[in-house]
């Protein structure tokens, strides 16, 4: 299986692999986690102790993802990039914002390719080491991706913050970028027991956004229902969302009442090549 091209956060320069160490020409060096990734985040790139999703965020979310109430998505996304790809084990694939790394572990067992997950929160990367050895797995912020440039094959961003720059850097002439994001009735449901107001969700367009650096190459929907059997269930699902940190009190009570929730995902599905 091949490497990725790593790059050092301080100067770019390439890493190279020595023992359980990273190292570049100018003497930069990193240390592996024993739990087995590399923390390639700067300090000085921070905006707080410990930035993007806390321990309990990560802990929802893995209960939620692995009850397989997103399975239709992660299929498709699959499906998706190995029609585009026609991946192989030379094939450089980079998850970003990968969290605790369900989609990006069942993208490298499905499509057998150099996969990389990468995610600002270290709490995230920790969990996501125990789900797949073989994925390479980096602590570091998607604005300043440690990867050489136009070392990348295809790029996934599943409900994370879009940075055309950084991503286009580091994507081959051509490379595929896939986009996820809710579609307008995603998670109707839940939004209705929390908000007196329900309007669809806001109507992002990502290819304005990706204009200058990628020519879009498909735009989908995809909706399907499941349910929400438990209380805890239901409580998993609004912690990994940002509705959970908007509730008032009087929707929060309504929450924790819920035994059964008969819900809606409704995704749209983004394909963009790079100019």
């Amino acid at each position: 299986m091949s490497q990725p091209a790593l790059a050092c956060p301080v100067c770019r320069e390439a890493l190279v692999l020595d023992d359980k160490r990273l190292s570049c020409a100018n003497g930069h060096s990193f240390d592996r986690a024993r739990q087995g990734y590399w923390n390639l985040l700067l300090p000085q790139k921070k905006r707080s102790k410990a930035p993007g999703d806390n321990a309990e965020m990560v802990q929802a979310r893995q209960r939620f993802l692995e009850a397989g109430y997103y399975t239709p998505l992660a299929e498709r996304i699959g499906q998706l990039l190995q029609s585009e790809l026609n991946p192989d084990e030379q094939t450089q694939l980079l998850d970003l914002g990968c969290g605790e790394g369900w989609y990006t572990d069942r993208l490298a067992r499905q499509l057998g390719c150099c996969t990389t997950g990468l995610d600002i929160s270290k709490d995230a990367i920790k969990t996501a080491c125990k789900r797949n050895k073989d994925v390479h797995w980096l602590v570091a912020t998607g604005a300043d991706i440690p990867l050489a440039e136009a070392s990348v094959d295809a790029a996934t961003l599943v409900f994370s913050r879009l940075m055309p720059e950084p991503t286009a850097r580091v994507l081959k002439p051509g490379g595929l970028l896939l986009v996820v994001i809710p579609g307008p009735n995603h998670l109707l449901a839940l939004r209705s027991l929390i908000y007196t107001d329900v309007r669809a969700t806001s109507g992002f367009d990502p290819a304005a956004l990706l204009a200058e650096q990628f020519e879009p190459v498909s735009c989908e929907s995809l909706s399907f229902d499941f349910t929400l059997d438990t209380a805890e269930a239901i409580q998993d699902l609004l912690a990994m969302t940002p509705h959970g940190q908007r509730l008032k009190p009087e929707a929060r009570t309504r929450l924790s009442q819920r035994e059964q929730l008969q819900e809606q995902a409704d995704f749209t599905l983004y394909l963009f090549h790079k100019r």
